[in-house]
């Protein structure tokens, strides 16, 4: 299997662009496959995120890895490294309440912005699962937004 770096740099090398067309392709292979296919990178695993655009107010499905936290999903904004905030960051921040697909199962969240204490270990957890954030944060100028998505 190949390594966490390996995924962080190939993820990162595709670009801003070049990830949103994996995602797309990713979304109904991971839903055809209930998350066999497309459901982890490395050994972290992938939920499917599904925001309201702040712009167009359709929803929007983007794969994105987790950390399972009791019955909370917490999701990290790096974008693999690219300058720009990924979508589905700004989408929460417009409009807190989505929906997470894990496998077959569907739950609706809200979303908030760690913050503080529970940000940093939070952010410690994370990169216990999975060591490419550490690459991702080294390329980035911009804040890392972690999110804690919270069953409704």
């Amino acid at each position: 299997m190949p390594s966490d770096r390996f995924w962080s740099r190939l993820s990162n090398s595709l670009g801003a662009t070049g990830l949103r067309t994996v995602g797309k392709l990713n979304a109904p292979l991971y839903r055809l496959s209930g998350g066999r296919i497309g459901g982890k990178i490395g050994k972290a695993p992938v939920l499917l995120l599904t925001t309201t655009g702040r712009k167009s107010g359709q929803p929007r499905t983007a794969p994105v890895l987790y950390l399972a936290d009791g019955d909370r999903f917490v999701v990290i904004n790096t974008n693999a490294g690219n300058a720009k905030t990924p979508a589905w960051s700004l989408n929460l921040r417009a409009n807190p309440e989505a929906e997470v697909e894990v496998g077959r199962r569907r739950v609706k969240v809200r979303a908030r912005l760690a913050e503080g204490e529970e940000r940093a270990e939070l952010w410690r957890r994370h990169m216990e699962q999975y060591s490419g954030w550490e690459f991702y944060e080294s390329k980035l100028d911009r804040e890392i937004g972690v999110f804690v998505l919270e069953p409704v």
